[in-house]
């Protein structure tokens, strides 16, 4: 009887502990690359992410393979040559936001967010603008901002350095369930 109640009190702990934290395995990341010789794009929308709004703190992962491109070379070259997606499978982020953001109410919130971005082998420390949605039961989480390939190691030969840009748009968006 003992174990059992011990068991009850585990559970609902545990449950309590975890009531703001929410995840998901289909968050969005894409990147964008611009130059007068060709635009590149590039969408993954099988990121997992988790956000715990007690602590204030995210995390994103994602294999670099499930990236998409319109044409299957640009997709074999990016895998091959740049990210190297054979050595470095995964892309990490981990980190924490800052901002003050009413669960409760509906609205758009602005935050910051700060963390140890990990691709092709590097781990970059990032603070980027974000703005969290709350509407409808749902909590939409949206960054927009730039990479440069150099600060992640990326060798960009010049026979295609002019093929794309210094500095790569990226595009999050992740969509939780709030209970």
């Amino acid at each position: 009887m003992k174990i059992f109640l011990l068991f009850l009190a585990l559970f609902f702990t545990s449950n309590f502990v975890h009531a703001q934290k929410y995840s998901t395995g289909n968050a969005y990341i894409g990147f964008f690359s611009k130059t007068p010789l060709e635009d590149i794009r590039a969408e993954n929308r099988q990121v997992r992410t988790v956000i715990d709004l007690d602590k204030q703190q995210l995390a994103f992962t994602l294999l670099v393979k499930s990236f998409l491109f319109k044409k299957q070379l640009m997709q074999q070259h990016f895998n091959e040559n740049y990210a190297e997606s054979d050595k470095y499978p995964k892309a990490d982020f981990s980190g924490i936001f800052t901002g003050n953001v009413n669960y409760l109410q509906e609205g758009i919130y602005p935050i910051e967010v700060k963390g140890n971005l990990s691709f092709h082998g590097v781990t970059k420390s990032i603070t980027v603008p974000a703005t969290v949605e709350i509407r409808s039961g749902k909590l939409t989480a949206v960054s927009n901002f730039k990479l440069k390939p150099q600060d992640f190691n990326i060798k960009i030969p010049s026979v295609v350095r002019d093929k794309i840009s210094e500095q790569i748009d990226v595009s999050v968006k992740a969509e939780f369930l709030l209970k």
